[in-house]
């Protein structure tokens, strides 16, 4: 067994069951129903009541936007700390959600509390996409992956204890969050995200939208319960543009993360949870690497199944794709490579990283034209979703980046990026530059962010990403999420992978 096969953890089994341990139990008695299987009755609804029905002993919401307030006798629909817990099925397409600590208002997205997101294939409308899936504390600790199917029964668990806020789907702990003192709250509609209490409603999104809802019972809990030890979640300046990303509808996903020794996938959720932001865990395949066959694809995709992260695939050097079958590369959400190892036209192989593998350049324009060429045709020709580690020049010219980038060699990439449908990552180590960002920008390309974690304690917060966010002006419509089955580049370009 290798060292990365040593450090990843299967999120079933033990991990699974240290996951739902955390949840409390309850005696049954302990349990109170909202809803008694038969009608609306302790139930009140906004701007369209014939939005909610009950059809087979479900509360279920098919029409106009409505949204079902508790207003039952259970602590006088006031609820500060809890246990709430729900069973949830979604029809394709849907969008609903779960709002706690909130009240009763005519028309209108709740504006007090907080919803945990309902949705699993929702697009959208308006041109509006929306990116956070089922579990999501929306707005605050978004999710970017569902964990469950439409047309299938879910059962979903909110518990509020103080200052902490837990969200799990399926027993899987999606949100652990801490509301630091004085709250961190985003601009505009997140004022209103803030602990207080309040009442449940259930949310009824757009006519599209098809949602059921059954065994929706809650645990009131004591006003003064606490969870020893919570950290509360940080509050300092990367925190606060990380909290109105998510508000506003960015993806923020680190799509270039892997474990290492000392940092299992446990760690990595943990990580997630404080931060804010949603992982992408990768595995190399290419010679010399730990993956180089499809049984090698098919564990690392097993040992990720049913935790919340996207599974990617690392493609390393030219070889990777005369391992590997489409049927494999289908197994994972994307695949990203870069143009860090290639060979030169004199027949050389070299891993750019390694200085004595490159060896004294004594032209460096002749190694730029081959090295933009070498990009071009790997954006041309092989299946990848992203170009990672962009414009990464070796040691030896890289002191030379800004001469030796010139515009013309910035452009052919970037049209090469932009013709083959692939995106852009902007690298936590400050790759590529504001300038190239910019002119990408221009040309229509999406961003991702990306970390290309050495080691377990260098998997920052995405801190250049958000600088160039910033400094470019980049909108949450520039970036890239995982394209759907059928969709991918594995599906439209796999052409070029072993065959089976």
């Amino acid at each position: 067994m290798n060292t990365e096969q040593m450090t990843r953890r299967t999120f079933s089994g033990a991990a699974l069951a240290a996951t739902a341990a955390g949840v409390l139990r309850a005696a049954p008695s302990d349990w109170i129903p909202l809803f008694d299987g038969k009608s609306l009755k302790g139930w009140r609804a906004a701007e369209s009541t014939s939005t909610w029905r009950v059809e087979g002993g479900a509360l279920t919401a098919s029409g106009p936007r409505s949204h079902l307030f508790y207003a039952g006798p259970v602590r006088n629909a006031q609820f500060k700390n809890f246990e709430l817990e729900a069973e949830v099925m979604l029809w394709p397409g849907s969008n609903s959600g779960i709002y706690f600590h909130t009240a009763w208002q005519e028309s209108g997205w709740p504006s007090k509390g907080f919803e945990v997101q309902l949705n699993n294939t929702h697009k959208g409308e308006g041109g509006y996409r929306e990116y956070k899936k089922t579990g999501s504390l929306y707005g605050v600790r978004n999710q970017y992956k569902s964990l469950v199917k439409d047309n299938e029964w879910f059962r979903i668990r909110i518990l509020v204890r103080g200052k902490n806020i837990q969200v799990r789907v399926q027993d899987a702990l999606v949100v652990d969050y801490t509301e630091p003192d004085p709250p961190l709250v985003a601009s505009g509609d997140g004022q209103g995200r803030v602990l207080s209490s309040g009442t449940f409603a259930l949310q009824g999104h757009d006519p599209g939208s098809r949602v059921a809802f059954r065994q929706i019972r809650v645990r009131p809990l004591p006003d003064d319960i606490t969870v020893p030890g919570a950290v509360a979640a940080a509050s300092d300046e990367v925190a606060r543009q990380l909290l109105e990303l998510s508000a506003q509808n960015y993806p923020v996903v680190d799509y270039h993360a892997h474990l290492r020794p000392g940092m299992a996938l446990e760690q990595v959720l943990e990580r997630s949870r404080a931060t804010g932001i949603f992982y992408g865990l990768a595995v190399n395949c290419g010679l010399n690497f730990p993956a180089k066959s499809d049984e090698a694809l098919k564990e690392f995709a097993e040992s990720l199944k049913g935790a919340p992260v996207y599974t990617a695939l690392q493609a390393e050097g030219r070889e990777w794709v005369t391992y590997v079958t489409p049927a494999a590369v289908g197994l994972f959400d994307y695949v990203f490579t870069d143009a860090m190892t290639w060979t030169d036209n004199r027949g050389k192989r070299m891993r750019l990283w390694i200085a004595d593998e490159v060896g004294t350049i004594s032209d460096p324009q002749e190694f730029m034209d081959t090295l933009v060429d070498r990009i071009v045709g790997i954006l041309e020709k092989e299946p990848v979703d992203i170009y990672a580690n962009p414009t990464y020049l070796p040691a030896q010219i890289a002191p030379q980046y800004d001469a030796l980038w010139t515009e013309e060699r910035m452009r052919r990439v970037i049209r090469a990026v932009k013709a083959n449908d692939i995106a852009l990552e902007i690298n936590s180590k400050g790759l590529p530059s504001e300038k190239f960002i910019r002119m990408a920008k221009d040309e229509g390309v999406l961003f991702t962010f990306g970390t290309n974690n050495t080691g377990p304690n260098d998997l920052g917060r995405c801190e250049y990403g958000l600088e160039m966010v910033r400094a470019c002006k980049l909108r949450w419509q520039d970036f890239w999420t995982p394209r759907p089955v059928g969709e991918r580049a594995v599906d439209r370009r796999g052409g070029v992978l072993r065959k089976a």
